[in-house]
């Protein structure tokens, strides 16, 4: 029969796993249409402009600007400023970054510069260097709830225990 070592591919082998480990948690919306992709060893100058999935495995100087995802592998050099739906980063990116929807830095990431995102993760093993502002969510807590000492809800619970 089949032996299952035998069919697998050694990682790296086509690219494939770095594509996956890059875009683990996000959803199939975010990754199903990679509409540009700048590989390694590609410098690029300039301001990008786009909508959808970006991945940048390469250097590039300049602005990003998108409403959608930026995928940076690991092999990524980026000096900009950045404006984005969602980033994962992977590589280096130095500059300031304002991500509208989230941001996960996966190591071995090295992040230099400021960061402003409503939701923020940050895996072990990562470098990160400057300011961080957490913006609010699109979905906030209820703030209106009602605070009560915990002294008195114990004192009602024992009257209507005792009552």
């Amino acid at each position: 029969m089949w032996d299952r070592k035998q069919d697998k591919k050694n990682p790296g082998e086509d690219g494939q796993d770095e594509a996956t480990d890059l875009t683990t948690n996000l959803t199939t919306e975010d990754t199903k249409d990679i509409i540009a992709f700048v590989g390694k060893g590609v410098e690029f100058k300039g301001i990008i402009s786009y909508n959808g999935t970006v991945r940048i495995d390469g250097n590039l100087i300049g602005e990003i600007h998108t409403d959608g995802v930026l995928l940076v592998g690991e092999e990524a050099v980026i000096q900009a400023k950045i404006t984005a739906g969602a980033i994962i980063c992977k590589g280096r990116i130095t500059g300031d970054i304002v991500a509208t929807e989230r941001i996960k830095l996966r190591a071995p990431a090295v992040v230099k510069g400021s960061i402003k995102t409503p939701i923020i993760s940050i895996e072990d093993g990562v470098l990160f260097n400057g300011d961080l502002e957490m913006t609010h969510a699109v979905h906030e807590l209820n703030r209106e709830t009602t605070l009560r000492p915990v002294g008195m809800i114990a004192q009602q619970d024992v009257k209507r225990s005792n009552g």
